[in-house]
Formats: structure tokens, C-alpha cells, sequence
């Protein structure tokens, strides 16, 4: 069996299960393999540092993370810009989100100094950044890679 030109691999947010989805079949509502509660793909996912290079880098189509915390007032900002674009979008990119106060190996590879920062990762390498709340720019950015 080949393997899909979009898949990731998600843990599920009910039993924490790694799952390999593919993205062009989003819209059909994936589940859970082991649970077979859904997997939600309309809304940013979260990734754990432990998650992070199987989810992000290894994914087959382009991932924005959103490198956040949830004590920070300017992330709670981006929070509705990055579902819109992960509901407008489905099945073209995964939104994700990393909480840096979690993931702090991850926010230091990464160079996250300030939050929220936003990076647009393609085959495994990143393209892009925002820094702030810039909802143009991301938008601009999600664009780019997923015409």
C-alpha cells in the first residue's frame, strides 16, 4: 500500500493514540483507530513536544504552528484567525498549536522568544514566521503554500 501524498500522524485528543490521517479525507470526518472517537481536524490541534517531529515535520502537507501559552493575552488573539483558517482550509494544511510552556526543548530549536510566533513549516523545514498578532501576514502566508 502507498502511503498518501497527505498524510500526518495525530495523536487523538481523547485517548492520546498516534493515528495516521489523511488530510485529503479530512472532510469525511476521520476517528480515532483505537477509541473511534473523532478526529477534529476543523480546529487547530495541539502537539506535544514528544509529537512534534512525527506530527510537524514529517507531515505531507504544509503545518502552521502556533507557538502560544495560555497565560499570554496577544495568543488568546490568534486563537480565532488560526480556527478560521483551519476550517476554511481542511484537508489542504494542518493548524497546530505548541504550548511553549510544555514544549520548551521545542520553543529553544526553534528560537521562540516572544508569543505568539507562528511558522509555516513545508517538508519538514520552516518557511515562514509571524511574530505577534498579524492576521494579514498569515493569511498571506497560508495563501502561498496552499493556493
Amino acid at each position: 500500500m502507498s502511503e498518501s501524498i497527505s498524510g500526518v500522524t495525530l495523536r487523538c485528543g481523547f485517548c492520546l493514540a498516534l493515528n495516521s490521517v489523511d488530510l485529503e479525507r479530512a472532510s469525511d470526518r476521520p476517528v480515532c483507530g483505537e477509541c473511534s472517537k473523532p478526529m477534529l481536524l476543523d480546529r487547530p490541534v495541539k502537539v506535544s513536544q514528544e509529537d512534534f517531529e512525527r506530527t510537524v515535520l514529517h507531515a505531507q502537507v504544509p503545518v502552521l504552528v502556533d507557538f502560544y501559552a495560555d497565560w499570554c493575552a496577544p495568543c488568546k488573539m490568534v486563537a480565532p484567525l488560526l480556527d478560521e483558517i483551519a476550517h476554511q482550509k481542511i484537508g489542504k494544511i494542518l493548524v497546530t498549536k505548541v504550548d511553549t510552556d510544555h514544549a520548551p526543548d521545542i520553543a529553544m530549536k526553534y528560537e521562540i522568544r516572544s508569543i505568539p510566533t507562528l511558522i509555516m513549516f513545508q517538508e519538514g523545514e520552516e518557511i515562514e514566521r509571524s511574530l505577534g498578532f498579524e492576521p494579514e501576514r498569515v493569511r498571506g502566508l497560508v495563501e502561498k503554500v496552499v493556493a
